[in-house]
């Protein structure tokens, strides 16, 4: 369900905007994007875990506020972020 230390690596390094860059939004969309998949996955084998439902639904509405906010601010970053990640299919 949670990501490993690696593997948070690894997303920050592909969208990333410069060298110590852990905190745009272009990253915590990343990371919110592989932890939803990853809770997906787990909720598709238990389908009676809410409690992980209630998490993964916050973290849904996390991403859509950050994404509503690169929308805003810079359409064309936004643009780039879902066509990277696959989302808004």
């Amino acid at each position: 369900m949670t990501i490993t230390k690696d593997r948070k690596q690894e997303v920050i390094q592909g969208y990333k905007q410069s060298d110590g860059d852990t905190g745009s939004p272009e990253v915590q969309v990343a990371i919110l994007t592989t932890r939803i998949n990853n809770l997906t996955e787990h909720l598709r084998t238990h389908k009676k875990d809410y409690a992980s439902r209630r998490g993964l639904l916050a973290m849904v509405s996390r991403r859509r506020r950050l994404l509503d906010y690169m929308r805003r601010v810079d359409p064309q970053r936004y643009l780039d972020i879902i066509g990277r990640l696959g989302i808004r299919k």
